[in-house]
């Protein structure tokens, strides 16, 4: 007996440390720029694949993508899978940033080439749920898809229901974040970019929620910085925001719930002509959702004086439309400063704050 019970250890761990060396090894993502790969192409109309974000489908077999955090999922089985995405290598040098989500493991990586084949190895026979979300934003460039090929697709798990929008700048965007790989100050802007980790993703996922970040660094309601000739209302209605180009559909997402998060680059404004704006864009947006809560945020990286504006600007703004007789408005104030990431900007844990904040929030709001 003795010696059966250490037989059954010995095996049990084995066992545990075979499964530990597995999830350690993790998947494999390769990048080439032609097609290595004798697996069967999946073109992208295919019912099995599914998108969310503001997306142009123009071209059918290149649905285009400018937006963060914009993203393509599809469940298949087999050992590897190989991604197609063009890069617009924007001024002839810019690459975008993915974030590869296979089952639960993630991992970021960055395009090479205008033409990246991307496969994703070393996975257990079987079926696996890939998502491929772009970490980067518009004025990074644009990707498109170009289809998968693998053994097969098969069907994938519904959307979930709930949908949230996320209405913002470079805090929303992820900007300047994440430091994993390349520090602040070294590389270029979008090295430190993940829209996948930032606060409105990991709110949505949290919450079991589909998710659109309608954002672009820099930009204001009033007033955007860095010499930006936009500003949010006016392109709030296109797929491409921060090219102002490509005209969105809204009826092809109606979120439940939109957040809003501006007024960081605006500074602060007179604030007759502030309120004002913010008024005009939230009847804006009620004209495109009409049966959705619209939540006005203060700004993450504030500093104290900014906070006092905008807190002062949201009360008076959500105080004349809830006498207009819109009741579907309220606020949010997050309870500090969030500074540890590139330029002020909050860092990927900070996010995890920010969204544990709003989650909590907006669990509440919609009965969730």
């Amino acid at each position: 007996m003795e010696n059966m019970r250490r037989k059954l250890f010995l095996v049990t761990v084995c066992n545990i440390f075979f499964l530990l060396q597995n999830f350690a090894q993790g998947f494999e993502v390769h990048i080439d720029s032609i097609n290595k790969t004798d697996k069967i192409l999946f073109v992208t109309d295919h019912p099995m694949i599914q998108y969310t974000g503001r997306i142009d489908f123009s071209n059918a077999e290149l649905p285009r993508m400018w937006s963060p955090g914009v993203y393509i999922s599809m469940k298949f089985k087999g050992n590897a899978i190989t991604a197609i995405i063009k890069d617009q290598e924007l001024w002839g040098k810019n690459h975008n940033y993915l974030e590869i989500i296979v089952d639960e493991e993630k991992k970021r990586i960055q395009t090479k080439s205008k033409n990246n084949y991307i496969t994703i190895s070393n996975l257990s026979e079987g079926s696996h749920t890939l998502t491929i979300c772009k970490n980067t934003e518009s004025n990074i460039g644009y990707i498109e898809f170009g289809g998968v090929y693998c053994d097969y697709l098969v069907k994938p798990q519904p959307k979930p229901k709930r949908k949230i929008e996320f209405i913002g700048n470079s805090i929303t965007c992820g900007a300047s974040s994440d430091m994993s790989e390349i520090p602040c100050g070294k590389g270029v802007w979008q090295d430190q970019h993940n829209a996948y980790l930032a606060y409105g993703p990991v709110t949505a996922r949290t919450l079991d929620a589909q998710w659109h970040l309608s954002s672009v660094s820099g930009i204001g309601l009033i007033h955007s910085c860095c010499n930006m000739n936009i500003i949010m209302p006016p392109v709030f209605d296109k797929i491409d925001m921060r090219g102002d180009s490509v005209p969105w559909n809204f009826k092809k997402y109606q979120p439940d719930v939109v957040t809003v998060c501006l007024g960081q680059n605006d500074g602060i404004q007179d604030s007759t002509t502030f309120c004002k704006a913010y008024i005009d864009f939230v009847h804006h947006l009620r004209e495109h959702y009409p049966a959705a809560k619209i939540v006005l945020l203060t700004s993450p990286m504030a500093d104290e004086k900014l906070k006092a504006f905008l807190k002062n600007q949201i009360n008076g703004v959500l105080s004349f439309l809830n006498k207009e007789g819109d009741k579907k408005i309220s606020k949010f104030f997050f309870s500090r400063s969030y500074n540890g990431g590139c330029d002020y900007h909050p860092s990927l844990e900070e996010h995890q704050l920010i969204a544990a904040e709003l989650t909590a929030y907006l669990k509440k709001l919609m009965r969730w």
